[in-house]
């Protein structure tokens, strides 16, 4: 990645925060609750630290419609097609916070995965995989980002 693109990623990183701001000062619609607005921060987090690592992010809080649930982030790093949860915390708990995409949230995330590829103009599925971001916004310390890749596979026993 080049110098200016790494520019460009560290700008919307430091202006996205302030931009969404704007429509709180101008609707009188209420304020989201501090743990979704901990998990949006988080998933910004997830994003740019993505782009960083030369993924082109396609989609946020994807959502197949006739489907419960959403894909935090859905991104190509070159062939490989990722779906990513993110899962954001204000400390460092006696549980990890990856630890909270059990096997429920693995079957959402796979029939969801399944819907998005559906949807391609793709003659052939690609390869894919699903990772999960750990994101620490502890108060007074700087953010800690775990990343992991190939989390869990297509089916519950196997790798994809």
């Amino acid at each position: 990645m080049g110098l200016l693109e790494r520019m460009r990623i560290h700008c919307m990183e430091r202006v996205l925060p302030e931009l969404e701001k704007v429509p709180h000062f101008r609707s009188s619609a209420p304020a989201l609750p501090p743990h979704l607005l901990t998990g949006l921060k988080g998933e910004d987090a997830a994003y740019f630290y993505l782009r960083r690592k030369g993924y082109i992010v396609v989609a946020r809080r994807w959502s197949a419609g006739n489907l419960r649930g959403d894909i935090d982030l859905i991104a190509w790093l070159g062939a490989l097609l990722c779906f990513v949860e993110v899962k954001t915390r204000t400390a460092h708990d006696f549980a990890p916070a990856e630890a909270q995409v059990d096997s429920h949230k693995r079957h959402t995330l796979r029939r969801l995965a399944r819907s998005y590829v559906r949807q391609l103009p793709l003659e052939t599925i690609p390869q894919m995989r699903f990772d999960v971001v750990s994101v620490y916004l502890v108060p007074g310390r700087a953010q800690d980002i775990v990343h992991f890749e190939n989390a869990f596979g297509l089916d519950e026993y196997r790798r994809v």
